[in-house]
């Protein structure tokens, strides 16, 4: 089968997973009503859609959204560039060697099974009460993923490429702008559609701890004055955004793999 007879029915599938993405989220906003209108759930535990909806219309109308999103949406830019940087460097420098991927990919995969939240404290001990340890602690948490995927993928580049590559004269600028990036990209960018949830949900995590704005601090103000309907106004946005933006990077990902 031909690429351009493969692509049609790519893309049907995709239409189709989306299809059934929507219809999920449809099904969990039908049982919400009917569990708000039909049975005797507290408000206190779960408000019902439309108040939910004038918390989100409220927050919006007053700029109240755009000024935390503003302040949580830059920390995970700033903290999810420097992780993937950061592990794309650190993958790449790592698969040059098989004795380094032996000795360092297991050590990078048993820091990435530390839960590292254990270890928030000691980055409000280093980087103090405020963004700087929110920051660190996201690119550090994200870096960990990027970093094992980028292993993984450098490494598994046929030596082939890179040796007729050079034969024909490629400078190693050329190497990795022609042939390392190109043949590691999927799986790269798995690696960071991974780190991307981890990141966001370790600087709301940090917000929600130790923080004076921020989505993460707006949540945690609202449970601490049972503030219900604004709580999940904030939460859903929350969803809507991690959905967004893993959207974006797994069209990126399947870009990256059609021939």
């Amino acid at each position: 089968m031909s690429a351009r007879d493969r692509t049609p029915m790519f893309e049907s599938k995709s239409a189709a997973m989306r299809a059934v993405q929507v219809g999920f989220l449809g099904l969990l906003l039908g049982l919400w009503f009917i569990a708000t209108s039909v049975t005797q759930v507290h408000r206190l535990l779960l408000p019902d859609p439309p108040q939910v909806w004038h918390e989100m219309q409220r927050l919006v109308v007053t700029g109240e959204l755009w000024r935390a999103a503003r302040v949580t949406l830059l920390t995970v830019g700033q903290a999810y560039g420097i992780a993937v940087a950061s592990g794309l460097l650190i993958g790449f420098c790592v698969s040059r060697s098989r004795h380094a991927v032996r000795l360092l990919e297991p050590v990078l995969s048993g820091f990435f099974a530390i839960p590292l939240t254990l270890f928030f404290p000691l980055f409000i001990l280093f980087f103090g009460i405020g963004t700087a340890s929110k920051l660190a602690y996201g690119a550090l948490y994200a870096l960990l993923p990027v970093a094992l995927a980028s292993i993984a993928a450098f490494a598994r580049i046929d030596p082939l490429l890179i040796r007729a590559a050079a034969a024909m004269g490629a400078r190693p600028a050329a190497l990795l702008h022609r042939v390392y990036l190109p043949a590691a990209l999927p799986g790269v960018l798995s690696g960071m559609r991974i780190a991307l949830v981890i990141c966001i949900a370790a600087v709301l995590g940090g917000e929600t701890l130790v923080s004076t704005a921020g989505v993460g601090y707006a949540i945690k103000v609202a449970e601490e004055l049972m503030e219900v309907a604004r709580m999940y106004a904030w939460l859903i946005f929350v969803v809507l955004a991690s959905f967004a933006l893993n959207m974006l990077l797994s069209m990126a990902e399947r870009w990256s793999v059609e021939p």
